[in-house]
């Protein structure tokens, strides 16, 4: 038999698709349509105009956005701090008991850093070194180019030593519960974001504060990086230097334990908890 007679023949003996196999995408494929339909309503309502995923939302702008709400917020609260102090200084009923509390306050208010100050001050500013690594040995650390954690806390810890009454990071007025963090190269503080170069301006005996600046350790450590790879450091006095009041929250927070079956009771015979004050 010929060749394209065989290759008919095999053609004509191809049986036809089902008819109920064709007929199945007659309900799947409306069903499919009917679902992505559905996705596309649910999607419009969730996003209510706008798009799921901006372009414009990523971690920066996300950290920029909330470190500007804490800004206006810090900002609102002085303003209200003002606010109720002037009301309570006009409507509150005169007597030498509140006299006398009133006086209290606001010396222990100056310590704690709840009111604006003013007087002589010493600033720090340390920042990155802005050498190229090229430039440097080859044995160079890439992290001996900036400014860390450790260096700005020895900083705040030497100005302490030196007697200072009040100190500011940045724009922020610094208190007994606040604390020094860094991610990378920026500084976190009281729910801020802060790139470098970090200002830190303490107010007080300006020749004690440049003594306690020179003598202590970890900030002679740093000193010792500035020739060797660029990292800024300088120091200046203002004999007029204005802090702001502190603005943030002066809740004070506790770690306790757990009760357990082991615990130890009270006379009530319920499980007692430790506590541990936040530092101050």
């Amino acid at each position: 038999m010929p060749r394209s007679q065989a290759l008919h023949g095999l053609r004509m003996r191809r049986r036809p698709r089902p008819a109920a196999t064709r007929s199945r995408w007659r309900y799947v494929v409306p069903v499919v349509a009917l679902a992505a339909g559905g996705l596309f309503g649910v999607s419009a309502i969730t996003s209510n105009g706008t798009d799921l995923r901006p372009a414009t939302r990523d971690l920066v702008q996300v950290v920029r956005s909330g470190d500007q709400r804490v800004k206006t917020k810090a900002a609102g609260v002085r303003r209200l701090q003002a606010e109720v102090d002037a009301l309570s200084a006009q409507r509150a009923p005169g007597s030498s008991r509140l006299a006398q509390l009133q006086k209290q306050e606001s010396s222990i208010a100056v310590a704690a850093g709840m009111t604006p100050v003013q007087g002589s001050a010493v600033t720090v500013t340390l920042d990155d070194s802005h050498r190229d690594l090229s430039t440097l040995p080859a044995d160079t650390d890439p992290n001996w180019l900036l400014v860390h954690q450790q260096d700005v806390q020895g900083v705040v810890n030497a100005l302490w030593q030196g007697g200072a009454t009040a100190m500011t990071i940045m724009d922020q007025r610094i208190i007994s519960t606040s604390a020094v963090r860094c991610v990378g190269n920026t500084l976190l503080l009281q729910g801020r974001v802060y790139s470098p170069p970090f200002v830190i301006s303490a107010m007080g005996d300006q020749k004690k504060l440049r003594n306690a600046l020179q003598k202590d350790p970890a900030v002679s450590d740093y000193r010792d990086y500035v020739p060797l790879v660029g990292l800024g450091y300088s120091v200046s006095d203002k004999d007029d230097a204005h802090f702001a009041a502190y603005a943030g929250s002066a809740q004070l927070r506790y770690a306790t334990s757990p009760a357990t079956p082991s615990s130890p009771t009270g006379p009530s015979g319920a499980p007692t908890s430790s506590s541990t004050e936040a530092p101050k």
